[in-house]
């Protein structure tokens, strides 16, 4: 069974998963994700991270954090989820699929009406998994926009889902 936290960004697990997701992408682009973050961006209301567990080990991560910046499905309330991340011994399990509707319900009941992320061509596995979950190729955006690496996903929200009010 996951048993999905709310954490800081600072918390220990959380930055164990942040760099080992650091280390994924040394291993697969030749360098670390350049991408500027500030912590404050994953606090709420502006955001929120989470570490799920399995038998109390830390096994995946995933955050969203709000941008008004990005226009995708008519909308700038947008929630761009980040540092998605399974360990190897939980890849197959399921476990990213979990987060991931997590971080949209989530991002979802915070007011957002649209989620939007970035991922790259060397992570087979994410495009396939975001794909699958119904989000769509839109513009590039963000750090990597103009990167050959760079893919960028949306997913409206759907309309039966409780806004805040």
């Amino acid at each position: 069974m996951l048993d999905l936290r709310q954490v800081t960004i600072g918390h220990p697990a959380a930055q164990l998963l942040v760099e080992a997701v650091q280390e994924e992408y040394v291993a697969r682009y030749g360098s670390r994700d350049e991408s500027p973050i500030d912590h404050t961006e994953f606090t709420p209301p502006r955001g929120a991270f989470f570490v799920g567990y399995l038998d109390g080990e830390p096994v995946v991560s995933g955050a969203w954090r709000r941008r008004d910046d990005v226009e995708v499905a008519g909308t700038r309330a947008t929630a761009e989820v980040k540092r998605m991340y399974v360990v190897p011994s939980a890849r197959g399990l399921g476990v990213a699929r979990r987060m991931l509707a997590h971080l949209e319900a989530t991002a979802f009941a915070a007011g957002a009406e649209a989620v939007i992320l970035e991922t790259g061509t060397m992570q087979p596995e994410a495009l396939a998994l975001y794909e699958s979950a119904g989000y769509e190729v839109v513009a590039g955006f963000g750090h990597y926009r103009d990167s050959p690496y760079n893919r960028c996903f949306a997913k409206a929200c759907p309309d039966d889902t409780p806004r805040p009010s």
